[in-house]
């Protein structure tokens, strides 16, 4: 027997969290925004950079959406049930869909999406898929997976970002990366890519034919590349951008903007992600192999100072890998306090003879720079030989991607459960060359690998969070990874784009109900 959990909804209707969307919208207008740095490129599941997924939910979906409260919601899924052995999950699509070329959206582009585009390319895809033992279309509107085992978060992994769906009619059977398509990235969302002036704006365009009646209200979302951050700043106050997405200013500017007229700010629609910065240490060579000098790096940073000054108080300082929000954190951990003194112990421990490393800061703005540089400064303070190498985004996704490097910024989301957003960084069989959003430093404890699938699929939480409180001792006292801060990304837009967030991933879904009330 199996139990619906969701019935046909229709996904425009819903009231997401504590968000209450408007009764009488208006239609037509454009909205100014800005996307920083520029993306890569714009096909998701290829590509996981944060600008790609914030441009491009507005082109692609993925089966569900998520409120604020991380509750699912159907997107191309209209209803789902589970069967009674938490192990087949049964998707029912909406049946008028169709892609941005007219094809007709079908349940074998869900198996396509899922069982190769994403089994090859993605690494967030990829850690729920190998909890995954058929995907099976049983008719043009029906998907089945089937689950090796029970695993809770199953449901909560089908955001667009990660489990993105791609036309199997122009991807199928092609060299995925050198598809022609992937100039002009083609979804069923409520907006079409039109135009991509390189280092000037891309424009998307009303989908006239969305599924959704009546959305989308805009007639446009166009997304400006201005590589200043104090100019992206002067676009907003004169007006020539009408929102801001988290990071797209400098923290410095925020208190500001945000007392501006007609400005408003939302910390929601990061709920989802959970955007987490962590310092990747490269755990395969060179004096950052050793876990002491690892240690003595947490020891020597003052995190705090990076976030009272650097972020304006936004965000917190985690304890350990779990962030403060993510389930099961273990807050027994001891804390990795600035402690330059105990950070010169450990290098003496060592014998450390002063060999160079090098930082790579995230080319993500004056922050993050400024942030590398504070690092740097922590670090010589203790006796590292340390200095920084800038790189622009193509640059730092090579490096990373390479192994090519000894310290370098990041931050990943943790996608609201360990087993889809934290294992990722640390099991062994996620070390893969080309990614930079996988285990990148390459760490490997056949210990942790254990705990971490034991945990994604034990029964009951109790359990689980036993097994995910031992695998934080471990990772607390190995350290992998620095572990930076929980970052509070707010979102600043004029007051008059209304219902903008309403979701929880943000502006990465939410110009397909935003409105302009002029």
């Amino acid at each position: 027997m199996k139990t619906p959990l969701v019935l046909a909804i229709s996904a425009a209707a819903l009231t997401f969290s504590s968000v209450t969307l408007a009764d009488n919208p208006k239609q037509g207008g454009t909205v100014n925004t800005i996307i920083q740095p520029e993306p890569p490129g714009l096909v998701l599941g290829m590509i996981q950079n944060a600008p790609t997924r914030t441009v491009s939910g507005n082109i692609y979906e993925g089966l569900l959406r998520y409120t604020t409260d991380l509750e699912p919601v159907p997107q191309l899924a209209e209803s789902w049930e589970v069967s009674d052995d938490g192990r087949t999950y049964t998707f029912h699509l909406r049946e008028n869909v169709t892609w941005h070329d007219g094809e007709p959206f079908t349940a074998d582009d869900v198996v396509f999406s899922a069982d190769v585009f994403h089994r090859e390319l993605n690494p967030s895809a990829r850690a729920v898929l190998l909890h995954v033992e058929s995907i099976e279309a049983t008719d043009d509107h029906t998907v089945v997976f089937t689950l090796t085992e029970p695993f809770g978060p199953f449901l909560i992994s089908f955001e667009a970002g990660t489990f993105t769906m791609v036309p199997a009619h122009l991807y199928e059977g092609t060299d995925f990366r050198n598809n022609e398509h992937n100039d002009h990235p083609i979804g069923t969302g409520p907006f079409k890519f039109a135009n991509w002036d390189r280092g000037t704006v891309i424009e998307l365009v009303k989908n006239d034919d969305y599924y959704e009646e009546g959305l989308p209200y805009l007639d446009g979302v166009n997304w400006h590349i201005i590589p200043d951050g104090g100019s992206r700043a002067v676009a907003f106050e004169n007006r020539t951008i009408d929102v801001l997405p988290s990071g797209t200013v400098e923290n410095f500017d925020i208190p500001r903007l945000s007392a501006m007229d007609n400005v408003c700010m939302t910390e929601e629609g990061h709920e989802y992600f959970s955007p987490f910065a962590m310092l990747w240490m490269n755990n395969r060579e060179g004096p950052t192999a050793d876990k002491r000098f690892r240690q003595a790096v947490m020891y020597a940073m003052d995190r705090e100072f990076a976030k009272d000054v650097l972020w304006n108080g936004l965000g917190n300082v985690p304890l350990s890998a779990f962030g403060s929000n993510a389930r099961f954190q273990h807050d027994g951990l001891e804390p990795y306090d600035h402690n330059p003194d105990r950070a010169r112990e450990l290098l003496e421990e060592m014998d450390y003879d002063g060999e160079e490393i090098t930082i790579l800061p995230l080319p993500y703005g004056e922050t993050w720079t400024r942030w590398a540089e504070a690092v740097q400064q922590n670090l010589r303070e203790v006796g590292i030989n340390v200095r920084t190498q800038a790189t622009d985004v193509g640059g730092w996704n090579q490096r990373l991607g390479d192994w090519d490097y000894d310290l370098a910024f990041t931050y990943l989301f943790q996608y609201g459960d360990p087993a889809l957003g934290i294992s990722r960084t640390y099991l062994s069989d996620n070390i893969a060359k080309g990614s930079p959003w996988n285990n990148a430093q390459g760490y490997e404890n056949e210990r942790v690998d254990e705990l971490f699938n034991a945990a994604a699929t034990a029964f009951p939480d109790e359990e689980r969070e036993a097994l995910y409180h031992e695998v934080q001792e471990i990772l607390h006292e190995d350290v992998p990874v620095g572990w930076l801060m929980e970052l509070g990304f707010p979102t600043l837009y004029r007051c008059d784009v209304q219902d903008l967030v309403t979701s929880g991933v943000g502006v990465n879904d939410g110009f397909k109900d935003a409105w302009l009330d002029r």
